[in-house]
């Protein structure tokens, strides 16, 4: 008999996994290069229906399929650094969505299960930012939101509030057409009422663009590199020599009066790869544009240290009269980019991790970067992703960010316009101009509703001088800090909690095995 149920289960499994994967393809699609953000409204809807009345075994094998799918289709431009890196990743990330679906699958049961589903999506969304390595957070639902109405919500109640938002939207869906779930009529009309109110009111959602009365120029460098995916990796002086070769042409641009003077100039991540402090041509290279342009340069500069055979990924400030002064060394650095986890025990076996080089250590403080008077908040590359780190910034006074970036590497994969979208919902969310300089990705200037003032080709050299807004202000998001992180999860753990207890419940108590009586006959 337990043979059979579980063939039976099986049976079952199969095609709702298919299903499954299905809409984790899908959902994929909702995020750039795609940029199809109503697809997410569809793409749960589906999940949940493969979900619906399966075991905790097979909600975690239709979940994983879901995930697995959606991450590859999301995620494929890591195949640059390798097929099998890809997929690995695919997998990690996908067993995150195995265990939400062990738990949706159960939650589907309780009474209150359009709350607990989609704060279970939140927490998933928590664990995978989360763990291992300090996560990976490129899949929340939030991120596919920049062009569309619901995304002006993320000032109101930040990411982690927008993507329960855009999960509780994909519940009603699945309650309006799924009449099987046991709504009402009249609670089908409840649903349809709130997805068409949530969805046309957000689009009236006021978002601040005043800032303090104070307004700063600022020139965005793209120097551009050699070569494509990996091939830059070994043209350090070119990289940095392109960046100085760019900004002494701004300088000709605003003595000849095509463009206003910047205050201050923003070179990208990786501008040079070589430590200025010890490469004294590196050094007379920066100092060179330096003192063309007049004002400070944020420098993106790999720095040796601080201990042996480590590095740093930092941003310096140089000024045309004092020189170097504050660093920001970057607090998150890419596990297996930037940085080995178990270097000793794994680079025997993976030759390919040598690439990586020297392990980069992390910094410790913010990247809260004063210069002339205005207070930038200095966020590397995938930093972006990460609440605290920006978070940390805006609370140490940040009255505009700065992304200094290098993809490179992803040229032409769809990952710099990911990258770009995360960063257009950061400036939402805090309510601050964005100014993104890229080695040869995307750089440009994000409105604090985050709408594109500019934005460069990938692969060219571009410089931009924008005059933005200085803002103290902060949005409710900022305000609210990680509040609402906490308390989704902590509703989608609780959610989990009871689904499990409704489940021993309902599960049928076995009876005891029968036992021979002494004359034979069973009693």
């Amino acid at each position: 008999m337990v043979e059979q149920a579980e063939r039976t289960e099986r049976v079952r499994v199969l095609p709702r996994l298919l299903v499954a994967v299905a809409g984790g393809a899908v959902l994929g699609l909702a995020f750039e290069p795609y940029n199809l953000p109503w697809l997410a409204l569809l793409a749960l809807p589906v999940l949940l229906i493969a979900l619906r009345g399966v075991s905790v075994k097979g909600g975690i094998v239709i979940g994983a399929g879901f995930g697995i799918a959606y991450y590859a289709v999301l995620v494929p431009w890591l195949s640059v650094i390798g097929g099998d890196a890809a997929i690995a990743l695919a997998i990690l990330e996908g067993l995150f969505y195995g265990v939400f679906g062990a738990f949706a699958s159960q939650a589907l049961k309780l009474r209150l299960w359009m709350l607990w589903v989609p704060a279970m999506w939140v927490a998933t969304e928590f664990a995978t930012a989360s763990v291992p390595f300090g996560g990976f957070p490129w899949g929340r639902l939030a991120w596919a939101f920049a062009d569309a109405w619901p995304g002006r919500l993320a000032a109101y109640v930040g990411i982690p509030g927008l993507s329960f938002v855009i999960a509780f939207l994909g519940v009603l869906v699945y309650a309006l057409v799924w009449s099987k779930q046991g709504v009402s009529r009249v609670g089908r009309g409840a649903a349809l009422i709130a997805i068409v109110a949530v969805v046309g009111l957000s689009g009236a959602v006021p978002l601040s663009m005043d800032g303090n009365g104070k307004t700063v120029s600022a020139a965005m460098v793209q120097g551009n590199v050699p070569g494509e995916g990996l091939e830059p990796l070994g043209e350090a002086r070119t990289v940095t020599r392109n960046h100085r070769d760019v900004t002494l042409q701004l300088q000709r641009d605003v003595a000849a009066g095509k463009v206003a003077k910047p205050e201050v100039v923003i070179w990208p991540e990786n501008s040079t790869d070589i430590d200025p402090f010890k490469d004294q041509q590196t050094r007379t290279v920066i100092e060179e544009a330096v003192g063309a342009v007049g004002v400070p340069i944020l420098v993106g500069a790999v720095l040796e240290g601080p201990g042996e055979n480590e590095r740093q990924t930092t941003g310096v400030v140089w000024d045309p009269a004092t020189g170097p002064g504050q660093i920001y060394a970057k607090r998150h650095p890419v596990p297996f980019g930037e940085y080995i986890p178990f270097r000793e025990q794994l680079l025997p076996y993976i030759k390919r991790l040598e690439m990586v080089g020297r392990q980069t250590a992390p910094g410790t403080s913010p990247g809260v970067v004063p210069i002339n008077g205005v207070t930038y908040g200095d966020v590397i590359c995938f930093e972006i992703a990460y609440d605290g780190v920006v978070a940390d910034v805006v609370k140490g006074g940040a009255q505009i960010l700065v992304v200094q970036t290098n993809n490179a590497t992803y040229g032409g994969t769809g990952q710099p316009e990911q990258q770009f979208a995360i960063t257009r919902m950061r400036a939402i969310e805090t309510g601050r101009t964005v100014l993104v300089a890229s080695t040869n990705g995307i750089s440009g200037v994000i409105r604090p509703d985050g709408s594109i003032e500019h934005k460069s080709k990938q692969g060219t050299a571009d410089v931009y001088v924008a005059s933005v807004p200085v803002r103290d202000g902060h949005t409710l998001a900022t305000r609210l800090g990680g509040w609402p992180q906490w308390i989704l999860t902590g509703l989608g753990m609780m959610g989990a909690v009871l689904a499990l207890v409704a489940r021993r419940r309902q599960r049928p108590a076995t009876p005891p095995a029968a036992k021979p009586s002494p004359e034979g006959v069973t009693v």
